[in-house]
């Protein structure tokens, strides 16, 4: 006989584990604080023991004891299995959800290009962005995947490579000199857009790092368009501001329009940080996120 009876109690135990707290379970929950505590306390008076170590402060206040986190695993892949058996029983009415977050820069300019592709092989998944440049909390459930550009060690998220990257100077086409060549030397005559989103341990270069490798003698002067956002620093450039340092995957369709033009593409400059699809290993346990996850990973090896 299945002890099915204690499903909410269930329910509860696992929420506030991911979460570290009731308060965290009952938002995800649509319940009051109180009440997990309530259902938590009901499951722990069955077992005869508590599952939680609770402490006053810090961010994770519920620390699950061995025995309830040895139990964790077994009981989410369980409740994932319930969910998928209700929307089997549901059949072709039903239809599942992926929250997947990225940048406002890789979303604009690679992302949405490629949407199309999987809603046509999966017609009953439907997909909604969290467009954000702050780091979202997978493990806690804020989104269910995600594409980061870093060095590919985060908190509790499985990361898989997708490609690598580099930075390429690029300005509009209608900037390019009608009576000479581009040089580094033209470059430095520029208004020059300057990119200032941090890239801690990502060996972007700046301006003067770039044309230094260029073999450039003068030295860029401290002027041009200052920007802190990656997304705006692609804007400027397609607007026809300056001559720009960017990332290659995010304005690959911009180049192959011919809107934008690769300058000296001679001059390389590979970077440590690349993108990797993230996910919570709990996430991946549903159907639909692990359909994304795969379709992402296949469809970025094949360009």
């Amino acid at each position: 006989m299945r002890e099915l009876t204690r499903l909410k109690s269930l329910q509860a135990l696992e929420a506030s584990a991911r979460h570290g707290s009731f308060v965290g379970a009952a938002t995800e929950l649509n319940v009051t604080p109180p009440a997990v505590g309530q259902l938590v306390r009901s499951l722990e008076d069955w077992v005869g023991y508590p599952l939680f170590r609770r402490s006053r402060s810090g961010a994770e206040r519920l620390t699950p004891v061995d025995e309830a986190q040895d139990a964790l695993d077994d009981i989410a892949q369980g409740l994932d299995l319930l969910e998928t058996g209700l929307r089997k029983l549901r059949g072709r009415k039903a239809r599942s959800v992926v929250v997947v977050t990225a940048s406002q820069a890789l979303v604009a300019n690679w992302l949405l290009a490629r949407l199309d592709d999987f809603s046509t092989h999966y017609p009953n998944i439907d997909v909604r962005l969290d467009v954000s440049d702050r780091v979202v909390d997978l493990a806690q459930g804020e989104a269910d995947i995600g594409i980061r550009c870093g060095l590919g060690s985060w908190k509790d998220v499985k990361s898989t490579f997708m490609m690598s990257e580099e930075i390429i100077a690029v300005c509009h086409n209608r900037l390019l000199p009608a009576d000479r060549d581009v040089t580094a030397g033209w470059i430095v005559e520029q208004t020059l857009i300057h990119d200032g989103t941090p890239h801690p341990g990502g060996d972007f270069p700046t301006w003067a790092e770039w044309l230094v490798r260029s073999c450039v003698n003068q030295l860029p002067p401290d002027r041009g368009l200052k920007i802190n956002s990656t997304a705006a620093v692609i804007q400027a450039a397609v607007a026809a501001r300056g001559v720009a340092l960017v990332r290659k995957a995010l304005v690959a369709q911009e180049l192959d329009s011919g809107r934008l033009v690769h300058l000296l593409p001679d001059i390389r400059w590979p970077v440590k940080w690349a993108y990797y699809i993230v996910a919570a290993p709990k996430a991946l346990r549903r159907q639909e996120v692990a359909a994304f996850h795969d379709w992402l990973a296949s469809h970025t090896a094949s360009g």
